[in-house]
């Protein structure tokens, strides 16, 4: 089951230093529980300072992950190669991730030869944009809001039926959007690969997530 944390620093309290040393705690306790990725999406963050945390962030996951979880940076594919993450996760209306894969094998040196280098995530809403992600071979394809979408009652959701048709492509399918540890084995009946979130990964200890949807 693929596992894929999503940042989101602003849900810790306390200023701006405090809500980073807490995001690179969470990241670190995600890596040593094997979370298989970790997506770095602080959006509001300038340039400089996002690259910054993918700096840090690099350096906590090498230090915590035998088991190699892998670090993608939401979208920006300038700061994947500067941080040496092992690659980026898209937007659905990004450049093409075949594009992408040609730009991060460009610029990696001796990563390009590693098997699992680069890692592409594409954010699907759509079962056409899934197709998409397949024909552009990605990765895998997040695939949703399933259940829910974070701060917007009113935003439509692609529910269960949609998931198995986007599951049912050739490409794995992350299933995302109101993830718990209640309904996430929903998801994988369905034929998803495994779930992605933020909540429940940042509001649980990252241990007993890890038992609860792998056991």
């Amino acid at each position: 089951m693929l596992l894929c944390y999503i940042t989101d620093r602003t849900q810790f309290s306390g200023d701006e230093a405090t809500r980073c040393g807490r995001l690179l705690d969470k990241i670190a306790e995600a890596a040593r529980a094997g979370v298989d990725f970790i997506q770095l999406r602080e959006k509001d963050l300038p340039s400089r300072e996002l690259e910054d945390l993918a700096h840090a962030a690099v350096r906590v996951i090498r230090e915590n992950s035998p088991l190699e979880t892998r670090f993608l940076i939401n979208s920006r594919t300038d700061v994947a190669i500067a941080c040496s993450a092992d690659g980026v996760h898209l937007r659905s209306h990004d450049i093409p991730p075949g594009e992408v894969r040609r730009i991060l094998t460009e610029n990696a040196g001796a990563r390009a030869c590693e098997r699992t280098f680069p890692v592409i995530g594409v954010s699907c809403h759509t079962v056409a944009e899934v197709v998409s992600a397949a024909s552009e071979h990605a990765s895998f394809a997040v695939f949703g809001p399933v259940f829910e979408k974070k701060d917007d009652r009113e935003a439509h959701l692609a529910g269960m039926q949609a998931l198995r048709e986007a599951c049912s492509q050739k490409i794995p399918v992350l299933a995302l959007g109101g993830i718990t540890l209640e309904n996430a084995s929903s998801c994988v009946k369905a034929g998803a690969a495994g779930v992605a979130g933020i909540r429940i990964f940042q509001d649980n200890v990252m241990a007993r997530v890890m038992e609860k949807l792998r056991g």
